[in-house]
């Protein structure tokens, strides 16, 4: 199977919230969905002090749907939202 290319974008709560502590959770839930991968983090201002962690990131096609990563990063109680923004085929 192929590769692909997913995006995903985490609101936290507050715009107080520790993006660094949160990013460092992110990174291993992403690693134990989808192993050691390469790993794209830019934050993201939103509005009024808020800033996402948008995470671009390679994942193996036949592990399915990355819904379930966004799912169980959505339960912590820093996060606001995880929404899988955009999930493209690798060529090459």
């Amino acid at each position: 199977m192929a590769n692909a290319i997913v995006t995903l974008k985490v609101m936290p709560d507050s715009p107080e919230t520790d993006l660094t502590a949160l990013q460092q959770k992110i990174m291993t839930e992403l690693e134990k969905f989808c192993g050691e991968t390469e790993v794209r983090v830019e934050i993201e201002p939103v509005a009024f002090g808020l800033k996402a962690i948008k995470l671009m990131f390679v994942m193996d096609e036949s592990k399915g749907s990355p819904d379930p990563l966004a799912e169980s990063i959505e339960q912590y109680e820093e996060v606001n939202s995880a929404e899988i923004t955009d999930v493209r085929r690798a060529i090459g």
